[in-house]
């Protein structure tokens, strides 16, 4: 910046014009969850709104190297909450909220890909002596020198009103950056700035003619208030003034001009030692050469993630707490803000004793005293008992499953039900859950629901929660989930490890995006949850998929036989995906058969049962689900290519 660069009748403000559309301007400052960041935030939007430009917000959570990535799923909802509290103190401010927190060993890389994603200009991060390391996973030169765009480094916040800003001024590529800073905090806070040029042992041509410009330009800009040239070293220069400051605003580096590496220079780290006055310290970035890429990364590629730290990532920052969503107002805000509807479909087979109260309990909260839920609807699969008497009592919509499509038969299971409950439920979500919940909760529905409006990119969300067993009146602690720690936990390890991660991947309370489940196919049987989840996986990725904690769940046991086949069904549904995927043939007809002890009258004896869940098509695949919902363009989807169209078996 010299002075054949300046038109006489230019300002300080006009000469620093972004060269980028005002729009594309963006700055990213991460959210710690140990770290207060409200003052990084305000410094971020004097910045933007100078730009017209925006700021993201991105969680970040750091766990100690040599520790599992999981143990962060323990820190990710203080780190969640904090980034609500601000979306909601900033929500009339150019703010966007990054909808997925980052559990990071090194959380400077995940910055470097937020900072990517988003294409950010600048970044604010906390330097705190003794403890950046500790919460970024890199010092700060390695920061500076990683991070591929500007940077402001901040120490300590104030503690009393912003009224006076010193602007030490060197011949270094900051100074441009520095005085937007210091302007826009300026404008924010109806401060005055002093400029301060120390010129001994540094006074060279284009020092020189930096400061006889911004000294010309200073009589006009009513922010800058006096010109400081001292004949004195810098640091001391500014020691002895900061008491009479509330904020100083210094470049990083000394006069580095051919430096391509960047660094906090000793100039910055001595002001910092020698002043408890807030610090925000400005490094302009520069794209790196291959020789320095090198040199910092040693000329190797990182290795690739293994499977294991992915999974314990995937833990850490897609599992959540239903408490998190019990702000159901906040819910229904985000729901309308998106122009979502919801629906819950209750799959049910004689479940007297219960329905009446899950509908009453859900209704009562999810749409009568909070507009959640679009619609409840029961799908029944032949219930001899009242549950569909109870139903229709409570005004609910009954369906029994049989008679949906019926020109493409009907089977038995819940997966069926499920399936068919797609064409009849009208919502852009559709949840379901069990209707034999003995402590049934609001929580097991808005649990399912919440991380899908908070985050869009996820489509499928599983509930768990620790299941009691309810055996006639006593309640049997940890007495659930027998087939999933003995059957699909295993087989889930061998040969789908991503999804190693999910508490209780057989948990029947799950929801998902329209858009997600209309592509899927579904088993009829036992297998639904299973082949959901292994289709999904395989569709979208394990990013796509969350997992709610619902806390409790207390449910009616079931005897050893029906758990049996319902294993035998879940293994044929892996073998199934397997034979897909490697395009071999694993099972033949008779593995479809199981032999069935029955002990009678003093003597054992054989029973063969068939039990082999069908593979219902992705329902977007029927001609009447897409006439229903106005869908023309399924033919193009490259997601279902080979898809078998045909709808499926129809049976008697």
């Amino acid at each position: 910046m010299t002075q054949h660069d300046l038109e006489p009748e230019e300002t300080v403000e006009q000469v620093e014009a972004p060269t980028t559309p005002p729009t594309r301007y963006t700055i990213v400052v991460p959210i710690f969850d140990r770290v207060e960041s409200e003052w990084h935030v305000q410094i971020a939007l004097s910045l933007a709104k100078g730009r017209q430009g925006r700021v993201v917000l991105v969680g970040v959570v750091r766990v100690p190297e040599g520790r599992s990535l999981s143990e962060g799923a323990a820190l990710a909802p203080a780190c969640r909450s904090r980034l609500d509290r601000l979306r909601d103190q900033l929500k009339d401010e150019p703010v966007y909220v990054k909808p997925r927190i980052r559990v990071e060993h090194q959380p400077w890389r995940a910055i470097a890909e937020v900072v990517q994603e988003e294409e950010g200009n600048l970044v604010v991060l906390p330097w705190q002596e003794g403890t950046t390391e500790a919460f970024l996973g890199a010092d700060m030169d390695t920061l500076l020198s990683r991070l591929p765009c500007h940077v402001l480094v901040v120490r300590g916040m104030p503690t009393r009103p912003i009224h006076r800003i010193l602007l030490p001024i060197r011949g270094t590529t900051e100074m441009p950056l520095m005085l937007e800073v210091a302007l826009s905090l300026a404008r924010a806070y109806n401060a005055r700035i002093t400029l301060l040029h120390a010129v001994r042992g540094s006074e060279d041509a284009s020092s020189r003619r930096l400061y006889n410009e911004l000294i010309r330009l200073s009589h006009r800009n009513p922010w800058i208030e006096q010109e400081l040239r001292v004949d004195e070293e810098v640091v001391p220069a500014i020691l002895e003034r900061a008491g009479d400051y509330d904020l100083i605003v210094m470049g990083a580096a000394e006069a580095e001009w051919g430096s391509e590496l960047r660094t906090v220079g000793s100039i910055a780290r001595s002001v910092r030692r020698g002043s408890t006055v807030p610090l925000i310290v400005v490094k302009t970035h520069r794209p790196f050469s291959l020789q320095v890429l090198r040199y910092l990364d040693g000329d190797r590629r990182l290795p690739a993630t293994p499977i294991s730290v992915l999974v314990d990532k995937w833990f850490a920052e897609n599992t959540f707490s239903s408490d998190e969503f019990e702000d159901i107002a906040r819910l229904v805000e985000m729901k309308e803000a998106q122009g979502l509807t919801i629906s819950l479909g209750l799959p049910a087979l004689n479940e007297e004793e219960t329905i009446g109260n899950i509908i009453q309990t859900v209704r009562g909260t999810l749409m009568e005293e909070f507009p959640l839920l679009d619609e409840i609807v029961l799908i029944d699969s032949g219930s001899t008992d009242y549950t569909v008497e109870i139903a229709r009592d409570l005004g609910i919509p009954v369906y029994l499953h049989s008679e949906i499509l019926p020109q493409y038969g009907s089977y038995r299971g819940k997966g069926e039900a499920l399936w068919k409950s797609l064409y009849v439920l009208k919502g852009d979500i559709v949840a379901w859950i069990d209707t034999d919940i003995v402590n049934i909760h609001p929580r097991f529905v808005y649990g399912i629901v919440g991380p899908l409006l908070r985050n869009p990119h996820i489509q499928y969300v599983k509930g768990f929660y620790r299941r009691p067993l309810k055996v006639g009146d006593t309640i049997q602690a940890g007495g659930g989930g027998r087939v999933t720690e003995l059957v699909a936990r295993p087989l889930i390890n061998l040969f789908y490890p991503e999804l190693s991660g999910l508490v209780q991947p057989l948990a029947g309370e799950y929801a998902g995006r329209r858009s997600a489940l209309e592509r899927a196919p579904f088993y009829t049987g036992y297998g639904v949850e299973t082949g959901l989840l292994l289709d999904l996986v395989e569709r979208y990725g394990i990013s796509g998929i969350a997992q709610v904690d619902l806390r409790q769940r207390i449910h009616h046991n079931q005897p050893l036989t029906a758990l049996s086949r319902m294993a035998f069904a879940i293994i044929q549904v892996f073998i199934d995906h397997l034979e897909r995927r490697q395009r071999v043939e694993l099972l033949s007809e008779i593995n479809r058969t199981m032999k069935i002890i029955r002990y009678e009258s003093g003597h054992y004896y054989l029973e063969e049962v068939a039990i082999s869940d069908q593979r219902r098509p992705p329902i977007i695949t029927l001609p009447e689900y897409r006439q229903r919902f106005g869908i023309t363009d399924w033919e193009d989807d490259e997601e279902l290519e080979g898809t078998d169209f045909a709808g499926g078996e129809v049976t008697a």
